[in-house]
């Protein structure tokens, strides 16, 4: 279950997605609104279809979310002590970006 890490060019576009992404979220964190609806605004608002993107509440002050423009996957979470992201390139055997569930 461990997914792919990026290099080279896919690795700088997943560094500059997940900048681009700290900085959309930013004000929500700073104005403590964790919600699914706001998160997946502001992600919209960066041009990623909102078919690609999973925000969940993650406890009452945090939100997880999933990018999923495979080959390039993000996710992270946000909540009161700021924004974590990390940029990789799917899961073995699954062309997506979710975790695969099961097993061999």
């Amino acid at each position: 279950m461990v997914p792919f890490p990026l290099h080279g060019r896919q690795r700088c576009e997943g560094l500059a997605a997940i900048a681009r992404i700290k900085g959309a979220l930013e004000p929500l964190r700073e104005r403590a609104d964790f919600t699914p609806n706001s998160t997946l605004d502001a992600l919209t608002g960066l041009g990623y279809p909102a078919e690609k993107i999973r925000s969940y509440q993650d406890g009452p002050t945090g939100i997880g979310f999933l990018i999923d423009t495979y080959p390039l996957c993000v996710e992270g979470t946000m909540g009161r002590d700021g924004t974590q992201a990390d940029a990789f390139g799917g899961y073995p055997d699954h062309a997506a970006c979710d975790r695969p569930s099961g097993g061999h």
